[in-house]
């Protein structure tokens, strides 16, 4: 957010702010209340965090038992009822959130997200639960879940109900037929079994992205997922593509290839596990 990279990203700074919450959080908490009070005032302009619930008890609820094409439609309902929004925002998420504004960027775009800051995203989807994966999996506990998710997540049922499925996604069945079709990840990525053209044009409308990075992240699986990297097809459990190597780019399934060709891409990172970063750090990128 500071003043020297604000013009190099296209950043208009009388644009307002919009927040979203991780996992197990609420826009209604104090911390989350903080942090956006915090940037809006840095800023200078407007910050809201939107919530998908009307009280602390449901918005923390819905991040769970709300699924992710649902919670982003009604984020989308409570940014259009913003009249202060009606002319564009920015957005930042911090881990689950950002599958938020994410797929508001790839379902709606309008009022359009002038920048979007990704901080230790979820954007490419999870292979493993939260600090169970193939690197640091430990114990019996693990491996049940990672069973369990791997045979029932690409399902209509868990799809249609659990948030943390929808993002699942497991490296070594990104080519089954339960995967295309079922998987909402699959869709916003255009991995399904249709390509919707209107992913392209609604990322496109985002002049600016900028993909935050902890480098001891232990709860997202694969952390470089967190900078659009992911698990090669052909050895899903060690080897690593870089962003500019993902089918996802190398096809430009959604248009990620296309802003970076725009330089409309820009890369932070801190030092630490899962959104374990600085305010000074948050006001610097």
């Amino acid at each position: 957010m500071g003043d020297a990279r604000r013009a190099g990203r296209g950043e208009t700074s009388s644009l307002p702010i919009v927040t979203a919450h991780g996992m197990g959080d609420s826009c209604f908490n104090p911390g989350m209340k903080k942090v956006t009070a915090e940037a809006g005032a840095e800023m200078g302009v407007y910050s809201v965090c939107i919530p998908t619930g009307d009280s602390r008890i449901s918005d923390t609820i819905n991040g769970f038992f709300l699924n992710m094409d649902a919670s982003v439609d009604v984020f989308a309902q409570k940014v259009r009822a913003d009249p202060k929004l009606a002319g564009g925002f920015n957005a930042f998420g911090l881990s689950q959130g950002n599958n938020l504004i994410r797929g508001y960027i790839a379902k709606y775009n309008d009022p359009p997200v002038n920048t979007f800051m990704s901080i230790c995203g979820i954007n490419a989807g999870v292979g493993a639960f939260p600090n169970c994966s193939p690197e640091g999996k430990s114990g019996g506990a693990c491996e049940a879940l990672d069973e369990v998710l791997s045979v029932f997540a690409y399902t209509p049922t868990i799809q249609g109900l659990i948030f943390q499925a929808d993002y699942f996604r497991d490296p070594a069945k990104t080519n089954t037929t339960n995967y295309k079709h079922y998987s909402q990840l699959a869709q916003w990525e255009n991995e399904g079994e249709t390509v919707d053209p209107m992913l392209n044009s609604n990322f496109a409308r985002t002049e600016s992205f900028v993909w935050v990075l902890g480098t001891q992240d232990t709860v997202v699986w694969p952390r470089e997922g967190e900078w659009w990297g992911a698990m090669d097809p052909k050895d899903p459990w060690n080897t690593v593509l870089p962003m500019n190597e993902t089918a996802w780019y190398l096809d430009d399934t959604f248009g990620l290839r296309t802003a970076d060709e725009a330089g409309k891409n820009h890369f932070e990172s801190f030092y630490g596990n899962h959104l374990e970063f600085s305010t000074a750090e948050l006001m610097g990128w």
